[in-house]
């Protein structure tokens, strides 16, 4: 799970990089990689880095928990 936590926190950061090109620049990145904002493989990037921004949520807990602990 360890490696999951890690892969989905860091397309979490890309896609957060991503928005902060796109808010000061009007430079999105992925959309120039993969062919467009329309293009299908920008379109599977943008669906996975959500997915992680989701499946991320579960970090909130882990915080919580650590700090009852102390």
């Amino acid at each position: 799970m360890k490696a999951l936590d890690s892969v989905a926190l860091a397309l979490l950061i890309v896609g957060g990089l991503n928005w902060l090109l796109v808010g000061l620049f009007e430079f999105d990145l992925v959309a120039t990689l993969f062919g467009g904002q329309d293009a299908l493989l920008s379109k599977i990037v943008y669906i996975i880095v959500g997915l992680c921004a989701i499946y991320c949520l579960k970090f909130f807990g882990l915080l919580s928990r650590n700090d009852n602990r102390h």
